[in-house]
Parts: C-alpha cells; structure tokens; sequence
C-alpha cells in the first residue's frame, strides 16, 4: 500500500507540473518567431562564426573567445588554440579571417617549430585562396625553411610558382619534394605540368623572337624602299633655337626621319592599313579620297605604285555613278587630284 500511495502522489506531482507547463511560458525558451537565428548563436550548433562578436548577442562565444586566448597560457596553447581558430575560418572559406588568426598564432613566437612550419603552411593556403601568390611563396618558402621535407609546403611552393608562371621554379620545388617524397602522386603531377607549360613558354618566346626578327627585316626593307624611290616623309618639327647648327640638325635627323613617318603611315584601326611591300617589290599605300563638298570619302587601303590614279577613278566613278554625285559631274575623264600627306 506504502509503495502504491507514492507512485499516486508521483502521477500527481506530474500532472500538476504539465498542468503548469501548458499554462506557463518558460521564461528561457527560444523564441517562436526566430527559433532559427537564436539557435545559430549557440557556438555548438554555428553554422558560421561572426565577423564581429559582441559579447552581449554572443555571450557564450565571447566567453569561448577568451578562454583561447587567455595569456596566462603558455605560447604554445594559445598558438594552438589560434590555429583551430583559423582551421575553422578555413573550412568555412573565410581565408581572410584564416590568415589573421595564422598570423596571431606565429606573432606568440612558440618554440615548437613543428606547428610554426604547420602555421606558415596553413596561412600559406589562405593567401593562395585570396590570390595573394607572392605572400604564399614566402610562407611556403619560410616551412621549408623550417622543416624542409614538409610534403604541404613544397606542394604549395610549387603551386604558386605555375600561378605565378615561374614554371623553373616549380620544377626546382618539385625536384626538392620528390627528394624527400619521391612516391607523391601529386608532386609527380605538378612536375609534370611545370615542365609541359616551361616548353610551351620557351617555344612561344622563340616565336616570337623570330617573328620580331622577321618585322624588323620587313620594315628595315620597306624604308629602303622607300629610300630608293626618291621619296622624303616630312614630319612638323619643333623651331630650332636661334644660332643652333641646322645642317647639323638635318644630319642628325635623316637617319631617324623616315623611320619616325613610316610609323605614321600604320593605321591602328580595325583596317590595319599601312604602307608595305610585296613580294614582288613594289610599294602599295593606303590612300583617301576625299570629296568635302559633298562630305563624303573614298578609302584605298593599298594603292599600289603600278598603278595610276586614272585606273582607281574609272573603278570609282565609272560604269556606275555614286548615288551623292546628283549633277553627275564626276566622270574620270573630268576630274583633278590633288594631294597631300598629313602627320600628326
């Protein structure tokens, strides 16, 4: 009977409690409405850490905060406390976050040179993932340093010197891994890569070594040509200062003269027309025709020195008129050329 009245006065204890919880509203529950937001600032369930954390919407976090970098603690638990701390912000793909703990974790200058090279190597990763190259060439270059048989280090030494098409660097990393890791697939694949895009960049280069080569002949013909023909290319100079050497002037600019016209003479437009020769020796020019009374314009892109401009004038205004010539006053037999060259 004893053990039959507590198990009543249990149920009825019960009773009375879920009599209360449906009436009362527990005080710390979380919200109906924002349920979600507020489960999200429990630092174990976080999806994402906050940029800023505010100890008063973040209590727990900040607490979690100050624990890690409590400065009573040797250099090396704060160094590792920082390092989970950018391993977290890594795995999120928040590299600059990454970076700024790696950093805060070397500037406590531990001596365990096993996690320096592991910080440098992780803090290495996060500049390559912001494209900042250059800084993790140094990381990786300074773990090497530390540890030089660090398989991470020379990968990423690597990696950054193909981003940054040092493809001779690459191999040398590469060389310096297999070394130490002669069996790493990744290294293999690095190496092979460097030296496939170091042949392409050296046949590239000759290319266009040769065909520089090849311009510069064709151009240096060109003036010759041109040199020969008895023809002068004039540009406006500067008025020479009063009781300077004009004949020495001259002189001293007729080398240079025709070059600097000829350059003149190239158009930059989508027509591409300039002065050239061709294979058979003779020099064609581009040549404009203009007609201001009647705002318009004809453009020849090579008019060739064979040729006269009576034979380009029966093309233009031969068989058929253009359709602006109204009083149809342009026929061949009719019309003077005049011309000019204008350089700016």
């Amino acid at each position: 009977m004893a053990s039959t009245d507590v198990q009543d006065d249990s149920d009825d204890g019960m009773d009375a409690f879920m009599d209360r919880f449906k009436s009362q509203r527990y005080k710390n529950a979380l919200s109906e409405n924002k349920w979600e937001e507020e489960f999200n600032k429990i630092p174990m369930f976080m999806k994402t850490a906050p940029e800023e954390i505010d100890p008063k919407e973040y209590p727990e976090l900040a607490c979690l905060q100050s624990i890690i970098h409590d400065e009573d603690r040797s250099p090396e638990e704060q160094a590792k406390s920082l390092k989970d701390e950018g391993n977290s912000y890594f795995k999120e793909k928040n590299y600059k976050y990454a970076v700024v703990a790696y950093t805060a974790a070397l500037k406590k200058k531990c001596e365990d040179q096993e996690l320096n090279a592991v910080l440098l190597t992780n803090r290495a990763a996060s500049h390559f993932h912001l494209g900042n190259m250059r800084s993790a060439l140094n990381d990786a270059a300074a773990a090497k340093k530390i540890k030089p048989d660090h398989l991470k280090a020379l990968i990423r030494g690597a990696q950054c010197c193909m981003e940054l098409r040092n493809f001779s660097g690459a191999i040398q990393w590469c060389d310096e891994g297999l070394k130490a890791h002669p069996t790493d697939n990744k290294l293999r694949e690095l190496r092979a890569s460097a030296d496939k895009h170091k042949r392409a960049a050296e046949r590239d280069a000759r290319k266009a070594k040769i065909k520089e080569k090849k311009l510069h002949g064709e151009k240096e013909a060109l003036l010759a040509a041109i040199k020969e023909r008895g023809i002068k290319l004039f540009q406006p100079t500067k008025s020479r200062p009063e009781g300077s050497d004009s004949e020495g002037e001259e002189e001293r600019a007729s080398a240079g003269i025709a070059q600097l016209s000829l350059d003149g003479l190239s158009s930059q437009e989508v027509t591409g027309a300039q002065v050239f020769l061709d294979q058979q020796g003779s020099l064609h020019w581009p040549v404009l025709f203009l007609y201001p009374e009647h705002q318009q314009s004809d453009f020849i892109s090579a008019f060739c020195e064979n040729s006269s401009f009576r034979d380009h004038l029966f093309v233009m205004f031969g068989e058929e008129l253009p359709p602006w010539d109204t009083d149809r006053k342009y026929h061949p037999q009719n019309l003077q050329v005049g011309a000019f060259v204008l350089f700016e």
